[in-house]
């Protein structure tokens, strides 16, 4: 079996949800997604000026011709606060179709049938501890944000916040997506960080070309199917099986 990267698992989940035994496991998900992320750019577009003001008003007086270097940088960052916390919600919403989109990816890579409408039944019984799923991650996500975004406040540091909120990002979508296909194996949030930290290239990988889908036009639209289809696949072919030290 061939290993690849995590961007190229990416590619791979945008190629599955098309595959015909899975396209209808898409198609709440995907509605989900491209009404949250239109909702996302409108409130962006809206709000943008304010929020680029408010961030270079921290600028020292001294260091105001900085803001033509930094005006892209807090730009960036804006953008990637603004998409992840309209792509935490969607996964929020959809957390219950995810899981059965999971099941259905393996299945079909293992050549069994996929989810049949009793599955659907399971789906809704299962809706509550998804959620309670989800929010879990999202106390996990604040506990650490909450420092990052005081680093944005920082002059001199907040050059570099960016770039770790970037890292950060990528690191919470691979935990995000591949919860989903381990949540259906009944594996704890505890061993699932375990796991990806003894593959962390791979993980890092794979959550930074999620983030960099969310920001480019209608890629970003089919980005949640997509990344648990190529996170279902990584499950498959690299997290089933505990990784050793």
């Amino acid at each position: 079996m061939t290993k690849l990267s995590g961007p190229a698992y990416l590619l791979r989940g945008y190629q599955l949800m098309l595959e015909p035994g899975i396209r209808r496991f898409v198609v709440i998900p995907l509605l989900i997604n491209i009404a949250l992320f239109t909702a996302a750019a409108v409130i962006g577009y809206q709000q943008f000026s304010q929020l680029m003001g408010w961030l270079l008003g921290y600028l020292p007086s001294w260091l105001a011709w900085l803001q033509y270097l930094l005006w892209p940088v807090f730009a960036f960052t804006a953008i990637l606060i603004l998409f992840f916390t309209f792509s935490t919600l969607a996964n929020l919403v959809g957390a219950p179709f995810n899981g059965l989109l999971a099941e259905a990816v393996e299945n079909h890579l293992a050549g069994n049938p996929v989810p049949s409408a009793s599955s659907w039944k399971k789906m809704l019984a299962g809706a509550i501890p998804a959620i309670l799923s989800e929010l879990r991650k999202m106390s996990y996500y604040l506990i650490r944000v909450i420092p990052l975004l005081i680093l944005f406040l920082i002059p001199g540091i907040n050059i570099i916040a960016p770039f770790l909120w970037a890292l950060f990002t990528a690191w919470m979508y691979a935990l995000e997506y591949l919860d989903y296909p381990m949540d259906n194996h009944d594996i704890l949030f505890r061993e699932m960080k375990q796991r990806l930290r003894k593959q962390r290239i791979l993980s890092l990988g794979f959550g930074g070309s999620v983030l960099l889908a969310t920001m480019i036009p209608f890629l970003n639209f089919l980005i949640m199917p997509a990344a648990v289809c190529g996170a279902s696949t990584m499950w498959v072919e690299r997290f089933s099986i505990p990784a050793t030290d």
